[in-house]
């Protein structure tokens, strides 16, 4: 694919599936693939995995090639594959080259986890790994504040193949200001903190966002884009106050249940494991009572 034919298929949902575990712990490829057809059936462009709803952080090397190679099998080109990479230069740049060996269209960049992150360092760390990869388009995973317009500019610069922004910090004042000082037609902008933020960010420019709820109902999240791409934003806000509990119970505690809540609903509807690995947990009795009160009022359930 062309990089304006990937930016084309950015905006609109990205979905993020979850990462199925089996009886023993280990990731579940079968399932994996049912789940990923299920969401390109469901209408989804995009497919990242090893993104954070599929528990990134609590997978090895190995289960995260696994995870690429079974999407890219399951995606059978019907779709883009955004492959999930992080971690400290080498690795991801290990990460980006197998993405691109294994069929991958383009990877995100997990905001970098490091204590000392400068505006200089964090536009070389994202410049090193895009250089690896220049037949590969590029999306940044933007959770720091402090990473401005002026960064993303730099960036935009000095790799080519840098072509959207997935912007994770919860202020659409900040979001469309960085947007703009960056270079407004430069980037494809998508709201990363999925629908319940995506009105908000959509008024100052977003054309796509992220998403886990696709994991349960692609429907309801495409409905939602429609209506936003549209600007039928009193049709986008009836979809939010309905999936609006459903994303609030993830959200709680700090987001501990973020995953939790995709992965039990998917048990409940009969298609994988509730299973997460620490530091997630399962749900309690009573969040999975709640939660089958939200699938049954979506007639789900």
């Amino acid at each position: 694919m062309t990089f304006e034919q990937q930016r084309r298929r950015l905006s609109g949902v990205v979905a993020i599936p979850v990462t199925p575990f089996d009886a023993e712990g280990a990731v579940d490829g079968q399932t994996y693939a049912k789940l990923v057809d299920r969401l390109i059936t469901g209408g989804i462009e995009v497919v990242t995995p090893n993104g954070n709803t599929g528990e990134f952080y609590a997978l090895d090397a190995g289960e995260a090639r696994q995870c690429l190679e079974v999407t890219v099998e399951a995606v059978a080109g019907r779709a883009s594959v955004l492959a999930g990479i992080g971690h400290d230069v080498a690795s991801a740049t290990r990460a980006a080259e197998h993405a691109r060996d294994a069929g991958a269209d383009m990877i995100m960049l997990h905001q970098p986890v490091h204590p000392y992150i400068s505006g200089d360092g964090w536009v070389d760390y994202h410049a090193t790994i895009a250089a690896a990869v220049p037949e590969l388009g590029v999306v940044l995973y933007v959770r720091n504040p402090a990473i401005a317009g002026e960064q993303l500019r730099a960036l935009g610069d000095a790799a080519p193949n840098v072509i959207g922004v997935k912007y994770a910090v919860p202020d659409p004042v900040r979001f469309g200001s960085v947007a703009r000082d960056a270079g407004f037609d430069r980037f494809v902008w998508i709201a990363g903190l999925a629908e319940l933020s995506a009105p908000g960010y959509f008024a100052v420019g977003a054309t796509g966002f992220t998403s886990g709820l696709v994991n349960v109902d692609p429907a309801i999240s495409l409905e939602m884009f429609r209506a936003l791409s549209t600007g039928d934003y009193p049709a986008a806000m009836a979809v939010w106050e309905r999936i609006r509990p459903f994303e609030e119970l993830r959200a709680a505690n700090g987001n501990a249940n973020n995953v939790s809540v995709v992965k039990d609903a998917l048990g409940q509807l009969g298609l994988c494991r509730p299973d997460v690995r620490p530091p997630s947990r399962l749900l309690t009795a009573a969040e999975r009572e709640r939660l089958f009160g939200l699938l049954s009022s979506w007639g789900l359930s």
